[in-house]
């Protein structure tokens, strides 16, 4: 599982993605919301864990952002804004999860494996690369 972590804190972004790099799960972070738009729609991801409190594009913008530019990866919603006008704020903007920090590790690693479970069950996901003329579907593992 591929996963994008946009959080401006180095050290929780550290933090995040050595757990859950411990997972066997591949770990992309930004560190700020213009660098988290370019990777996000550039580049395929199983799910995007999104904080709010970031720099130049903030995480409720973004997210309203990569939903109307189509993307459908799932989005969570990993901040210390936890009043519920903040969470519903968030999942109105296109999220499909919230959670306040701080949190347990294992309840990330569970919203994590849900959110990929409801996408891939719900939209048949596609991994095609493409470079020039030259076009490698991994799911049939044609070139």
């Amino acid at each position: 599982m591929k996963i994008l972590i946009v959080e401006d804190e180095p050290k929780v972004a550290s933090f995040l993605k050595q757990g859950i790099e411990e997972q066997a799960y591949e770990v992309t972070v930004a560190y700020d919301g213009h660098f988290g738009r370019k990777l996000a729609l550039e580049n395929y991801y199983d799910v995007i864990i999104l904080d709010l409190l970031i720099p130049y594009i903030n995480g409720l913008d973004l997210c309203k952002q990569l939903r109307n530019e189509g993307l459908k990866t799932p989005i969570l919603i990993l901040t210390a804004l936890g009043t519920t006008d903040d969470k519903v704020a968030g999942l109105d903007a296109g999220a499909d999860d919230y959670l306040v920090k701080p949190f347990e590790f294992k309840e990330l690693l569970a919203r994590i494996r849900a959110l990929n479970k409801r996408y891939t069950d719900n939209v048949q996901v596609h991994k095609i690369l493409k470079a020039a003329d030259l076009e490698m579907d991994l799911d049939k593992k044609q070139a």
